[in-house]
């Protein structure tokens, strides 16, 4: 029987298709197809699917032009579309014989009509069935609405901003809900379609990439794990804008791991939640924030609402979501066609948190815990802490034992090295669960296996994982040491005394700032070794989980480059100041590097959305705290100087100088530093302007900088040349020009920054070349050399006279009088640095703590963070 009531619209993203014109819709093998003739195609196959009675049709979906064609033009006949895999004939064969399908397309578009069908009973609002998650061949069916499809494809062209020059590749199937929803998005912002069925690990599959010039890429935890073995991140792919991920969790240290790389490279990477019953998307990781939040959701969609259901003491509850993508209901048998809404909201399944920041985390499936021997085991946590170990590796089990399969690495050389690779990785995995979970050892079994078992959409088949190992017992392995793993909780409690230490909060998370970063930075290399890059966005827990046994250490270490420039420098000013040398320039290249350090600690963090209530006014508070770590102790400083000479006034621990007599040099770097500081706070006070940093992270300093140039033009006190390279207005370009830096990730960045450096750098210094050239390759250092190799003796000075680089500043011009009594000046540079390193340590601590004491907030994610960015 058929319906009487005329059937709804058919979907935007297929009505639509005419408006978009002359632009490239589809490009498959061998054609290319505009929107208008797309449209063309669309409805001849519309005619041959036949109008009238809506039907039920099976559609063998694959990543080619006809099978797209016949999909949308079922769609535009108003018919309920069923998706099947086309290269799974077991699939299609159970689904017309479990729903009867009236109507079945072949992946070429080839039409068949079931002679033994019949017609259905279909509700005039459904329009696509989907399998759920579990199988494609499971009777249970997911019940989507047109409306639903176009709601979803309209909030996922919003988020990701897709534009008609857009050009997506079909990286995932077209019956799997993530692959469909690429489609629909795509052309409803009337982008194009790279069709294909080639894997990301074929060449043939990059060929089309670069000669279609494709704008994104979408994987599955699995697809990503193919990128790394295909040398993606090397890959010069300059038309790429955004890649996005979605399908499964993607373990926190390789979204930190593709978000880096996504900056470097220049696109976005998007990390994605989503369900088949929400249509494909429920939230979004906005990218700012993947670097520092790497363990969440994100927010909801455009349109969407997520809730935590009746969260504990921690917070952690059900998610359930609620937006016009929710499905209308399952289908288990063909009457339930007929069903309309039966659902108003999604009840996830997954338990989770709404984190402080106001976005949401994912903290385990309640499907996913088991209690063997009455402990209670979260599944998904366990795969996630091997993960974070570097095992590739499947977690399942039930309450009588837990069963681990972990993925043997590719490089093995001969049996022997198999076997022994084999042996290493069981134990590790064993010596994992046995520290963490106090289980005996017949309650764990692991086995080694060459490949994970996976669905069809690439999610892991934990079922089948539960198949690979035999009952039985399990040898029993070793806890490993903690030694090296207290030693990095202690320094960070060094670090940050009276602080509430959270292993999910990171060192930027806890208030940590550039002058701190030094000294940690090299306390935790002994620790770990190499430290790894973007540490200081690292959870402690998972930093702290890297730890490896004290072995005798290289006669060579890597020091970060910002820490090596920012010793040379401040040596470089007291060396000039105490007439051992005459090169200039060293004070101008720490006001640059105050601005690299500012853009990296305090324009990182993602808890400045303005959406969510009382974090809006973060930032500026964060920009204030800085400015007040370095005002605080060098106002003391100046009074307790001005009451023991004339040479220093009072007014001067306002740090107006350049106001109350620009003539004088005297401490103009802080007096610049700290206005510099306020200025950049009130700038950030603008919600408009945080929102434009966030998405244009190198725009809004090169806006800025071309701002400040204009500030050269406004005249100094005299005209004289020293006010000319000292005052506020005047050097505030360089600070800018230092975030630049910073921001400067794709090579056209790059370019244009090392252009703006070449010829503001020189112009500004004048005949001064040597202080030019000082700056100049203190920049290009910064920009270009992460790391750089030092004798390891030299590892304790470099860090100590860096990280205390503004108490030397401050205290050194109180010892120039010494050159007067006969005071060599190579003694008086080396007493200079050591009272400057005594004098901060000895009163940094008590400034810190009167400065952030009301800034830090005790509880499970710790207070934002304070720079000193000199």
């Amino acid at each position: 029987m058929t319906t009487a009531a005329p059937p709804r619209p058919a979907p935007a993203f297929v009505t639509g298709l005419r408006h978009h014109g002359a632009r490239t819709a589809l490009i498959g093998d061998g054609e290319r197809l505009t929107y208008a003739e797309l449209a063309d195609r669309v409805d001849d196959a519309a005619v041959a699917l036949g109008g009238g009675d809506r039907r039920l049709v099976l559609l063998a979906a694959s990543s080619t032009v006809p099978s797209l064609i016949a999909y949308l033009a079922a769609l535009r006949c108003g018919h309920v579309v069923l998706l099947a895999p086309a290269g799974d004939p077991g699939t299609i064969d159970a689904l017309r014989g479990a729903w009867h399908p009236d109507i079945v397309v072949g992946p070429d578009g080839d039409i068949t009509t079931n002679p033994g069908g019949r017609r259905h009973e279909l509700h005039d609002d459904l329009a696509l069935l989907l399998a759920t998650s579990g199988s494609t061949g499971s009777p249970r069916l997911v019940r989507l609405a047109g409306a639903s499809l176009d709601a979803n494809a309209a909030a996922i062209a919003d988020y990701l901003d897709i534009r008609p020059t857009d050009r997506a590749v079909t990286t995932l199937p077209l019956h799997y809900c993530y692959g469909l929803s690429v489609v629909h998005s795509n052309l409803l912002a009337g982008a194009a379609l790279v069709l294909t069925d080639a894997s990301v690990t074929e060449p043939a599959f990059w060929d089309r990439v670069r000669a279609h010039r494709a704008t994104s890429l979408h994987g599955v935890p699995h697809s990503f794990a193919l990128l790394e073995r295909t040398g993606f991140a090397e890959m010069d792919l300059p038309h790429l804008r955004y890649v996005t991920q979605a399908g499964g969790r993607l373990v926190p240290d390789r979204v930190r791991h593709w978000a880096r790389i996504g900056q470097e490279r220049g696109w976005r990477f998007v990390v994605m939640y989503g369900q088949t019953e929400a249509t494909a998307r429920m939230a979004y990781l906005p990218p700012e924030v993947a670097a520092t939040a790497p363990d969440a959701i994100g927010v909801a969609i455009p349109g969407g609402e997520l809730r935590i259901d009746d969260p504990d003491d921690d917070g952690v509850g059900e998610i359930v979501y609620r937006g016009p993508n929710v499905m209308l209901g399952y289908a288990h048998t063909p009457a339930d066609l007929a069903l309309g809404r039966t659902v108003t909201e999604l009840r996830t399944g997954d338990l989770g948190r709404r984190r402080p920041d106001g976005l949401f985390q994912v903290t385990g499936r309640r499907s996913r815990f088991v209690k063997p021997f009455g402990v209670r085991v979260d599944l998904d946590a366990l795969e996630t802490l091997v993960a974070g170990k570097g095992l590739t590796a499947a977690v399942t089990g039930d309450d009588t034992r837990l069963v681990i399969a972990v993925e043997r690495p590719r490089a093995a050389d001969g049996p022997l090295a198999e076997a022994t690779a084999e042996h290493d990785l069981a134990a590790r995995a064993r010596e994992l669960l046995a520290a963490r979970l106090h289980l005996p050892a017949g309650a764990v079994a692991v086995v080694v296996v060459d490949d994970l078992p996976r669905r069809p959409n690439g999610k892991l088949d934990h079922p089948a994982v539960a198949t690979l190992a035999p009952t039985g017992t399990a040898p029993t392995g070793t806890a490993p040491t903690h030694t090296s793993h207290n030693r990095v909780h202690e320094i960070f409690a060094r670090t940050f005394p009276g602080q509430e230490l959270d292993d999910r909060a990171s060192f930027v998370d806890l208030g940590g700032d550039s002058l701190t970063y030094v000294g940690v930075s090299a306390d935790l290399e002994r620790a770990l070794g190499e430290l790894p890059q973007g540490w200081d966005t690292i959870p402690l827990g998972d930093l702290a989980s890297r730890a490896t046994p004290t072995r005798a250490p290289s006669r060579w270490s890597r020091l970060e480059s910002v820490i090596v420039l920012r010793a040379l420098a401040i040596v470089l000013v007291v060396g000039e100041h105490d007439h051992l040398w005459s090169l200039l320039g060293g004070a101008h290249l720490l006001l640059a590097i105050a601005g690299w350090t500012f853009s990296r600690f305090l324009l990182t963090r993602g808890d400045d959305q303005d959406a969510t209530p009382g974090v809006s006014a973060r930032l500026p508070r964060r920009i204030l705290r800085s400015a007040a770590l370095i005002a605080v102790p060098s106002s003391l400083w100046i009074l307790l100087r001005a009451t023991m000479t004339g040479s220093v006034h009072y007014a001067d621990a306002l740090l107006l100088g350049s106001v109350f007599h620009p003539l004088v040099q005297g401490y103009w770097f802080v007096d610049s530093l700290v206005q510099i500081l306020v200025a950049m706070a009130l700038l950030f006070t603008v919600p408009a302007v945080r929102r434009f940093e966030r998405r244009h992270r190198f725009g809004l300093p090169a806006i800025v900088l071309a701002a400040s140039l204009t500030l050269r033009l406004v005249p100094s006190y005299d005209r004289i040349v020293t006010s000319d390279l000292y005052s506020t207005h005047l050097v505030i370009w360089l600070f800018v020009l230092g975030w630049m830096l910073h921001r400067a990730v794709t090579p056209l960045q790059r370019t244009v920054t090392v252009a703006a450096a070449l010829v503001l750098v020189p112009s500004f210094f004048g005949t001064g070349y040597e202080r030019a050239a000082i700056v100049l390759v203190g920049l290009g250092v910064l920009l270009f050399v992460e790391r750089i190799r030092v004798p390891r003796v030299l590892v304790a000075p470099l860090t100590a006279i860096a990280g205390a680089s503004l108490g030397i500043y401050l205290t050194h011009f109180a010892l120039l009088t010494l050159l007067d009594v006969g005071v060599p000046p190579v003694v008086l540079v080396a007493l200079g640095l050591v009272v400057g390193i005594a004098a901060w340590r000895l009163g940094n601590a008590a400034v810190r703590r009167v400065v952030l004491r009301h800034g830090v907030r005790r509880g499970p994610v710790p207070a934002p963070v304070s720079t000193a960015p000199c």
